[in-house]
């Protein structure tokens, strides 16, 4: 069982940054791909960014790439998301997510991930 909790959610104007964390506890953190996913009212849950347990290997959905980065801290079992350029059509629920499935490949398919956060709202304003 793996328990995650994410803060750094808010409120932030256009063109402003927000850095989101994700900590775990429960399970042998170093061995699980992570995902950061946000779903907005009315909307799928979708990937934003993804990453392998290393950290060496990432995923970005193409409406973030260049703008977010995903990355983690195994010795304090921590991922993160740095979000730059925050436009208003980011607005969402992000949510932390872990897959128990073997790590080779960050993957960007909700289903493979079966721990998830409850989730921190952003919310940008034009």
């Amino acid at each position: 069982q793996v328990q995650l909790v994410e803060s750094g959610g808010g409120l932030v104007q256009a063109g402003g940054s927000l850095r989101l964390s994700c900590a775990a506890s429960g399970a042998t953190f170093s061995r699980y791909c992570m995902g950061w996913f946000r779903q907005a009212p009315g909307k799928e849950r979708d990937a934003v960014a993804t990453i392998d347990w290393s950290g060496g290997s990432t995923r970005y959905a193409d409406s973030v790439k260049g703008r977010f980065t995903i990355s983690r801290d195994n010795a304090k079992n921590t991922v993160f998301l740095q979000m730059n350029i925050l436009k208003p059509e980011d607005t969402a629920v992000y949510f932390c997510a872990a897959s128990s499935l073997r790590c080779i490949s960050p993957s960007i398919s909700k289903n493979e991930y079966d721990y998830w956060g409850q989730g921190t709202q952003v919310t940008v304003s034009s």
